[in-house]
């Protein structure tokens, strides 16, 4: 009898003892969805790749040299940058981080409220209202593009900073994420409780269940910033004065002269390259944020 529990207990050869050993089929099977993953990271990482590369490289070595071989004109594709019309390109910057941080603060701030009312609230018509909210999730930004810049120039708002703000503060997947959230996240019996304070509903919202939906809407505001930057449809039928435009159509602008001008070109992907950077700030900063919020939130609960 204890020999045969001392040969069971004995691990086979190359294998680590206390652990499982599936079938050579089954780990085979299971490195078919790690390659997908790395060929997906790949066919994403490979063009950002080509754009650090390119901005090293001079206007002659951006045509003349190996695809993926540095260059060495990176300090002087920046000055040129800079130096171009007086540094627009920094007022673009600066138009693209306003468009975007003030339109995802406003976004966020709607979301929550918009989201947490139909989440928590009872009322007729809720149900129509979040359909209707869906089906503006699947609905294209192209095309509510034209009626938005034909409403503004009702108002006589067009060509202005309003005119990119305003239709990016109502967002549809933004309510969306905050109405599951805070039915999830917001517990009918403490909303019940704060009402037996003789607590208004208005600061039950901030002191009870903003906080307890902060890393949704957290969430909800790096989704926004994100679209936002990235957007140029919307800029460029609202706007004509190109020192409105945020740096998604400057970039365009400069690629179109570049068609005359070759030299442009090593601007547009050095202007490319430093758009990039702002967007992996935010996540790196928003991620640890995000993590603190779930690991207080856990604790808390």
């Amino acid at each position: 009898m204890s020999s045969v529990a001392s040969t069971k207990a004995i691990p086979a050869a190359g294998t680590t003892p206390g652990t499982v050993q599936g079938p050579p089929q089954r780990r085979r099977i299971a490195l078919v969805p790690t390659f997908a993953l790395l060929l997906g990271a790949l066919y994403c990482l490979l063009p950002v790749a080509w754009v650090v590369v390119a901005s090293t490289k001079s206007g002659r070595e951006l045509f003349s040299t190996f695809t993926f071989l540095p260059g060495s004109g990176f300090a002087d594709n920046l000055k040129d940058l800079s130096a171009y019309r007086d540094g627009v390109y920094w007022k673009w910057m600066g138009n693209s981080a306003l468009y975007a941080g003030l339109g995802a603060l406003l976004s966020t701030a709607v979301s929550a409220v918009s989201g947490y009312a139909l989440a928590i609230y009872r009322f007729r018509g809720r149900e129509s209202v979040f359909n209707i909210l869906l089906a503006g999730v699947l609905m294209p930004p192209v095309i509510l593009a034209v009626p938005q810049y034909l409403l503004l120039a009702k108002v006589d708002l067009t060509d202005s900073y309003a005119s990119v703000l305003l239709p990016l503060i109502l967002s549809p997947y933004g309510v969306y994420l905050a109405r599951i959230y805070a039915a999830a996240a917001v517990p009918t019996d403490v909303v019940e409780a704060g009402r037996m304070d003789n607590a208004s509903e208005w600061r039950i919202f901030t002191r009870i269940a903003l906080p307890m939906m902060i890393p949704g809407l957290v969430t909800v505001f790096l989704f926004q910033f994100v679209a936002i930057w990235n957007n140029f449809m919307l800029p460029y039928i609202m706007l004509s004065d190109d020192e409105k435009f945020p740096i998604t159509l400057g970039l365009f602008t400069l690629l179109e002269q570049g068609a005359n001008t070759p030299a442009l070109y090593t601007l547009v992907i050095t202007g490319a390259l430093l758009a990039v950077v702002p967007l992996i700030a935010l996540f790196l900063v928003i991620q640890r944020f995000w993590s603190l919020d779930l690991l207080s939130g856990a604790v808390k609960s």
